[in-house]
């Protein structure tokens, strides 16, 4: 009970202190106010607007085994949304040097943020675009990219911009990979049909030597000798026709069966050359865009009210600290 009572007559305390001293109370809290309002004013810290982009990442790497695959062999959906996986990649690229390279590049960011050329300006360069460009993951997997930039038109232009770039730089290095790809595919495909080539070429050379099919001839030369029983030299000639026939049958039925795997080997090899040049040839978007970038109208930064409120409040919070500390010396002398 006496520990609440002195709680009490110690808050009181505070009280009346503080309504002693409300006058320099308030003048403490003017100027506070006064030198934030100075100190976060235009012309001593340029306000930023911001403009940000959300999209969600594409599925899809390869468009042949996208759209030319039968459905239940599909390994992905070209129009499905990315997952967390996709949402990392993204992420992963936007941070690349491939891609920072190409927007440093593509708006003269050097110029754009009045980097010094004669101290650090790579290092100098990279801290300034780590505080005004950020890429971060939304709670539902879409990939955010925020731009901060004194002129709202050029931060929408600068977010719009790195979407644009992440679509042709992830297609750039799919390509690349595709490119070798189509190569090694096509390589794999003219080798395929130089063999069925030879194949028939081989079965070409015996069909001038009369063998065509040697089943069907060999099944017509044996009824004609069934037929022919009692001629004796239409029977000795069906012999000799059937003797120089049984010759190339080894020949005949390998190079026939191992041109009919082949054929469907080459069959293969054709639809997986087809996917390789479509990857080559052609492109899908690389994201389905949610949200593209548009001019701010109210600046992000600085907060003046925010920043006045916070700055005020410690400000005064300090001050009457400050008179308990002071008044309780006071007592602590008398």
């Amino acid at each position: 009970m006496n520990q609440n009572k002195d709680f009490d007559l110690n808050f009181v305390e505070i009280i009346k202190l503080v309504w002693e001293y409300r006058k320099h109370l308030a003048i403490i809290a003017i100027v506070s106010i006064l030198l934030t309002g100075l100190f976060t004013a235009p012309f001593i810290i340029a306000p930023k607007y911001e403009s940000e982009v959300i999209f969600y990442p594409t599925t899809n790497n390869s468009i042949g085994n996208a759209l030319f695959t039968d459905l239940n062999m599909r390994q992905s959906d070209p129009l499905a949304f990315g997952e967390e996986e996709e949402a990392e990649n993204a992420l992963q690229l936007l941070n690349s040097s491939a891609l920072q390279g190409r927007i440093v590049k593509n708006f003269d960011l050097m110029n754009h943020y009045g980097i010094d050329q004669k101290g650090s300006p790579q290092t100098d360069l990279g801290l300034k675009m780590k505080k005004n460009i950020q890429f971060s993951r939304t709670r539902h997997l879409a990939v955010q990219i925020t731009v901060l930039d004194e002129d709202p038109v050029k931060a929408a232009e600068i977010a719009n911009g790195i979407s644009a770039i992440y679509d042709s730089v992830k297609t750039e290095i799919q390509k690349q990979v595709s490119l070798e790809a189509l190569e090694i595919v096509k390589s794999e495909f003219e080798s395929k049909e130089k063999q069925v080539w030879d194949l028939r070429i081989a079965l070409q050379k015996l069909g001038e030597k009369g063998i065509t099919n040697y089943e069907e001839q060999s099944r017509a030369l044996s009824e004609e000798l069934y037929k022919t029983a009692a001629d004796g030299a239409k029977r000795r000639e069906l012999q000799l026709q059937q003797k120089e026939l049984a010759k190339y049958a080894g020949e005949f039925t390998y190079l026939n069966e191992t041109l009919i795997l082949e054929l469907e080997s080459l069959s293969e090899h054709r639809k997986r050359f087809e996917k390789a040049k479509v990857d080559v040839e052609k492109t899908l978007p690389q994201k389905f865009i949610l949200t593209s970038a548009s001019p701010a109208e109210k600046k992000s930064y600085p907060l003046r009210t925010l920043l006045t409120l916070i700055v005020t409040g410690a400000v005064m919070l300090f001050s009457i600290l400050a008179l308990v500390i002071l008044n309780q010396l006071n007592l602590l002398k008398k």
